[in-house]
């Protein structure tokens, strides 16, 4: 069986192209067993570069997808498309003129432009700087938390800490480590903030040696499958006296685990207040 043509996704942009590569990203997901090839032209700056990007992808298996604040360049991006029988996406295009609609305010049209330091900002700033304060099991920012993630090392703690950060929670995170008893406080904590992480052993081993062998250390007990095993039964019985929900990262990505942890402590909060008041 022939292999299947690889699909050019053409980023265009008059700025970097980044928010149009997040979804050429998501897009390439929900294809597995297609190969694309991701073609970039940032920063346009002239109705040329626009015809130039559209005659490089004319007559070959192609998406344009383009973020063009201008409504000139829009159109004429969609003219020079349908004349090249090019497949194409405008990703700005009907959210800004949704958005004109709805609001009554004219937009910015102003390319690369970056929203406004508000509230929400400087508190994904406080929540990234909270979840390094207490990494690790750092500190006794435990009570202070949004959400509390408990694991064994190498579980993706410190990453989804960081990121959930970027979303607006504070993390801390506690690591389980055999032999040694977890911090008290721990188990003083509303439940419904605390999530447990787990892996497939032979997946943990596997990361534990690679890192094992980028530190060029020697302590191979770390990363032996029957240690391996021991650390994540003690990590579950920790797991169970919490009475945590445990999600399996094994084959999850950050944002994917993000979102369930996220839900998860959304959800039990839901039911902790819908309790509350039925006590009422």
């Amino acid at each position: 069986m022939a292999a299947k043509p690889p699909v050019e996704l053409h980023v265009i942009s008059d700025s970097t192209g980044e928010t149009a590569a997040r979804l050429v990203l998501a897009l390439e997901a929900q294809f597995p067993e297609q190969v694309f090839e991701e073609v970039r032209h940032p920063r346009i700056e002239a109705l040329e570069d626009l015809a130039l990007a559209v005659n490089r992808a004319k007559g070959r298996p192609a998406v344009l997808v383009y973020t063009l604040v201008k409504p000139e360049w829009r159109e004429e991006m969609r003219r020079l498309c349908r004349s090249a029988k090019v497949h194409y996406c405008d990703v700005l295009g009907h959210p800004i003129d949704a958005v004109v609609r709805v609001s009554g305010q004219a937009a910015r049209m102003t390319p690369g432009a970056r929203p406004a330091l508000n509230s929400a900002y400087f508190k994904r700033m406080e929540a990234i700087e909270f979840a390094v304060k207490f990494d690790d099991g750092v500190g006794r920012g435990l009570q202070d938390a949004d959400i509390v993630l408990v694991g064994v090392s190498r579980t993706s703690k410190t990453p989804l800490s960081i990121y959930l950060g970027y979303l607006g929670h504070k993390v801390a995170n506690v690591p389980i480590v055999k032999g040694i008893e977890p911090p008290k406080e721990l188990f003083e904590l509303d439940p419904a903030k605390i999530v447990g992480l787990t892996i497939h052993a032979d997946r943990l081993a596997e990361i534990r040696r690679a890192r094992v062998r980028n530190l060029g250390a020697n302590n191979r007990r770390y990363a032996e499958l029957a240690e391996v095993y021991d650390e994540l039964e003690v990590a579950t019985a920790v797991q169970r006296r919490l009475g945590c929900p445990v999600i399996d990262i094994s084959e999850l990505s950050i944002e994917e685990t993000a979102m369930r942890i996220i839900r998860i402590v959304e959800s039990r909060r839901g039911e902790e207040e819908q309790l509350a008041e039925a006590a009422q």
